[in-house]
């Protein structure tokens, strides 16, 4: 994939070309590793509910999320990845729209999220208000960098991401998998009071986080 990436010598390219990055997608979904993020959303989100799967890659959470009883559209960019979605899709029965990014996404979902997605876009604050602007609630990740990461990781600004999470009532938020910094909010910017009841869940949340 690395190579692949090289070839291309353009990022934005390579996401809407790249065969490679759906079997490191395939073989990362086998992990089990956003099965917790999963959990998270299903404890507060009911089955029926209208579910935003965005950047969602080969559709992997969304499909279990669809087997439980969820409503769930997918959101990614026209590629390789969202060609497989549409084929496991079909293998299965199942029937679900997938927006193309660089078109008009919907809006008016009970809850969108994006695992393990955020670290490879330019602009992670406008990829959260993007997520905002179309879900009443959003669930996503900061993953700190490690020295093996992708070179297609960017580095991610985290405590100004959590700060700015803080400025809406934020439900849950835990590290987990020692980097991994997993929030769940709602998507309405809150009052003053709600803000610092926010601050302080997040205060505990860090506090309680075991050490690496």
């Amino acid at each position: 994939m690395d190579a692949e990436f090289a070839a291309t010598g353009d990022e934005q390219s390579f996401y809407r070309t790249s065969a490679g990055y759906l079997y490191n997608l395939t073989a990362f979904a086998m992990t089990g590793t956003k099965l917790p993020y999963i959990r998270e959303l299903t404890r507060r989100v009911a089955p029926g509910a209208r579910l935003l799967d965005y950047g969602c890659g080969i559709g992997s959470d969304g499909l279990l999320l669809l087997a439980a009883g969820y409503r769930v559209e997918f959101a990614d960019f026209a590629n390789p990845s969202t060609e497989y979605l549409r084929w496991r899709l079909q293998r299965r029965g199942l029937e679900a729209p997938i927006h193309d990014l660089a078109d008009r996404v919907p809006d008016g979902f009970d809850a969108a999220y994006a695992f393990d997605v955020i670290e490879h876009v330019p602009d992670p604050f406008e990829f959260l208000g993007e997520m905002e602007r179309r879900a009443r609630i959003v669930e996503v990740n900061f993953l700190e960098p490690e020295p093996d990461d992708q070179a297609l990781h960017h580095e991610l600004p985290i405590d100004r991401l959590l700060d700015h999470v803080t400025n809406h009532r934020l439900l849950f938020y835990r590290v987990l998998h020692g980097r991994s910094h997993v929030v769940l909010y709602e998507s309405a910017s809150a009052p003053t009071a709600v803000r610092v009841l926010s601050r302080l869940r997040l205060a505990s949340g860090r506090r309680a986080r075991p050490a690496r």
